[in-house]
């Protein structure tokens, strides 16, 4: 099968093709560039199609698949308003690439790309149920249960970055203590301002701050791998609450597989051991004792597998 993928965000799209056979993709060609809303987006559908074509080089593509973030609806294959793409509302993204392409088309939100590609490429491969969660600027999850992506009535389906975990607590998903406001880029950058206002009153400057009293998730890694007491104090809090979150999955779902991605992928070890401790001491042991927590396989090109994989559905 040859296949096409559509990688839409709100700071770049790619547009990649790929050849499928025998439960193995291999990527052929892939062009990228930034978004651009200065035009509408039916011209920036126009110009990622013309790239698909370009890529082609006069080849038949058997299915295409597009990938973005929520909301969406993927039945009728519609991109409904995403916070990151501005001016895309009730974008016909599907009818847009059919008419050009001729080929079956299919949308997904990101994260339920991103669930298909780990489990059909990456760190999922064997499992029936498995979640896949981003863990990048923000925290959400792609659900796979009994064999097939659950999606939900209205799409809406794993949403745990909105889950509330604390009263008080990082900004996230715009609720304060959410499971996102906890464990995602934006939120540890919070959290590290929050810990370093504490030290700096015991007259300790966290070296993750910059001159203008700002972080980002990266800086406290770094801080935190050097020894910065109030970096590892950070890295302690957010897998503490990754633990409190996933057993809360765990319980709900009996899943076999937790696959994560992007922050979790570079700083497993710093997150791993509060977020064991949490999940021995909160979750049912008969759930938890069959469940693997895994960092992601695919890695950087995630984005480009995760829409072939929306391509190859087989439905």
């Amino acid at each position: 099968m040859l296949l096409v993928g559509f990688d839409i965000g709100g700071t770049k799209c790619a547009v990649s093709v790929g050849a499928f056979e025998n439960g193995i993709i291999n990527i052929e060609a892939k062009e990228s560039y930034p978004t651009d809303f200065s035009i509408t987006p039916y011209a920036m559908c126009e110009k990622m199609c013309q790239s698909a074509i370009k890529l082609l080089g006069g080849r038949t593509v058997d299915s295409a698949g597009v990938s973005c973030g929520g909301p969406l609806n993927s039945k009728l294959g519609i991109i409904q308003s995403p916070p990151n793409l501005l001016g895309w509302d009730n974008i016909p993204v599907v009818e847009i690439i059919k008419e050009k392409l001729n080929c079956p088309v299919y949308l997904e939100n990101d994260a339920n790309a991103c669930a298909l590609a780990e489990w059909k490429f990456g760190a999922g491969r064997g499992s029936n149920n498995m979640a896949f969660m981003t863990f990048g600027t923000g925290l959400g999850a792609g659900l796979i249960l009994d064999g097939r992506l659950y999606r939900g009535v209205t799409d809406m389906a794993g949403e745990v970055g909105h889950i509330r975990l604390a009263k008080n607590g990082p900004i996230g998903y715009g609720k304060e203590g959410s499971f996102e406001g906890f464990c995602s880029g934006n939120g540890l950058a919070q959290l590290g301002v929050f810990i370093a206002e504490k030290y700096i009153e015991n007259g300790i400057i966290p070296t993750y701050l910059n001159c203008e009293g700002k972080t980002t998730a990266k800086d406290i890694a770094v801080a935190a791998r050097k020894g910065d007491a109030a970096a590892l104090e950070v890295f302690e809090i957010c897998g503490t609450r990754l633990g409190q979150g996933l057993s809360v999955m765990i319980d709900i779902l009996n899943l076999d597989r937790i696959v994560i991605g992007s922050i979790f992928t570079r700083c497993s070890d710093l997150l791993v051991p509060s977020m064991e401790k949490v999940i021995k001491k909160e979750a049912l042991p008969q759930a938890a004792d069959y469940c693997s927590i895994l960092p992601a396989e695919l890695g950087e090109d995630i984005g480009d597998y995760a829409a072939i994989a929306v391509a190859a559905q087989e439905e």
